[in-house]
């Protein structure tokens, strides 16, 4: 068999199996725990396929219809923080206090392939094989923020298969990173001693959004750099306004090759978690969300609707073309786009 036709047999048949797929055969599994079955869940939930769409649709009102009180984790920073390094011997710590674990890894994707690198559960290699574990790399397609849009409700899926404690990994550190703050209950800023300025490089907007930040790596004679950095961070968080959740953002070292400040940084967690439910902002947050997550969302689906008729992306391709060559301006043509759209409601 011709590469060609071994590649059009396997998209047939992955085509094939994503089609079988079916909302009301994979929800009972999920809440039975099946780890296969949230994998299946999860590749559903991305497809961009309309029959595909349908059942994930169906799938997460399933899901929606018995609300969790899992904790939402958000973890970022800068390329070569030691994330996954930090995930694994983290996550060692969580299952030994007796919960379920999730990680869902988002990889960066090529802006012009669309590939992705897709190898955390490689890296995460002790902590892949655990059955009270899950891993889930996911391919971030160029999403703002750095990850992927069906990152919320995958977290919804984990947390149906009953796994209680859900961490979202993210691409890296930036200005658009912060959006992963809009669906967590949580935000772990990861950060590196002796990579320059300590704090001239960051940007402020991420380092107030932090709940911890950790100085990794904080181990191979690099202790006292990682104090110093500590401090420099502790100084520099005070001076923010305070948080609506009443929680003080701490600034922690930690060593995830000498599992030191490991056990420092889940009871800085579990602290985090008492405060904010007993004080009623972990409920009001997860609304909040919620409501903004509708209108962010929103319109995602609309081009989503865009892309799938022919006539409105055909339109949309000679505005684009029109915008390249200068002969109109972009609030017009958005404009002309939306009234385009708007007639094909009406039609």
């Amino acid at each position: 068999m011709s590469s060609k036709k071994k590649i059009d047999s396997w998209i047939s048949s992955r085509k094939k199996r994503l089609e079988s797929f079916k909302a009301e055969d994979l929800f009972p599994l999920l809440q039975a725990g099946d780890k296969n079955a949230l994998s299946s869940a999860i590749t559903l939930i991305e497809s961009t396929h309309p029959s595909a769409r349908s059942e994930a649709i169906k799938l997460i009102d399933l899901c929606a219809a018995n609300p969790s009180s899992s904790w939402r984790i958000g973890i970022t920073g800068v390329p070569g923080v030691g994330k996954s390094t930090f995930i694994e011997a983290f996550g060692a710590q969580i299952l030994e206090a007796g919960h379920k674990l999730a990680v869902l890894a988002v990889d960066p994707s090529s802006n012009v392939s669309g590939g992705s690198i897709l190898g955390d559960k490689t890296r995460m290699n002790t902590l892949s094989r655990e059955e009270n574990a899950f891993i889930r790399p996911t391919a971030a397609a160029g999403n703002l923020g750095g990850v992927a849009r069906s990152s919320r409700d995958a977290m919804l899926l984990c947390e149906t298969a009953g796994f209680d404690i859900i961490l979202i990994e993210t691409v890296g550190v930036g200005q658009s990173e912060t959006m992963v703050h809009g669906m967590v209950d949580y935000f772990l800023l990861l950060l590196l001693a002796g990579a320059g300025d300590e704090l001239q490089g960051m940007k402020r907007g991420i380092m107030e959004l932090a709940d911890t930040i950790l100085i990794t790596k904080a181990d191979s004679g690099n202790e006292k750099a990682s104090q110093l950095a500590a401090r420099s961070y502790a100084n520099a968080v005070h001076l923010f306004p305070a948080k609506e959740s009443d929680w003080i953002t701490n600034v922690l070292t930690t060593s995830s090759i000498d599992n030191k400040g490991l056990s420092e940084a889940w009871e800085n967690l579990k602290s985090f978690f008492n405060v904010s439910v007993s004080n009623g902002f972990f409920l009001k947050n997860r609304r909040v969300q919620n409501a903004r997550f509708l209108r962010e969302n929103f319109a995602h689906l609309i081009l989503n609707e865009i892309d799938s008729n022919e006539a409105l992306k055909s339109y949309l391709n000679v505005l684009e073309q029109k915008l390249a060559e200068g002969t109109i301006n972009p609030g017009h043509a958005v404009d002309l786009l939306f009234k385009k759209y708007k007639e094909f409601l009406l039609s």
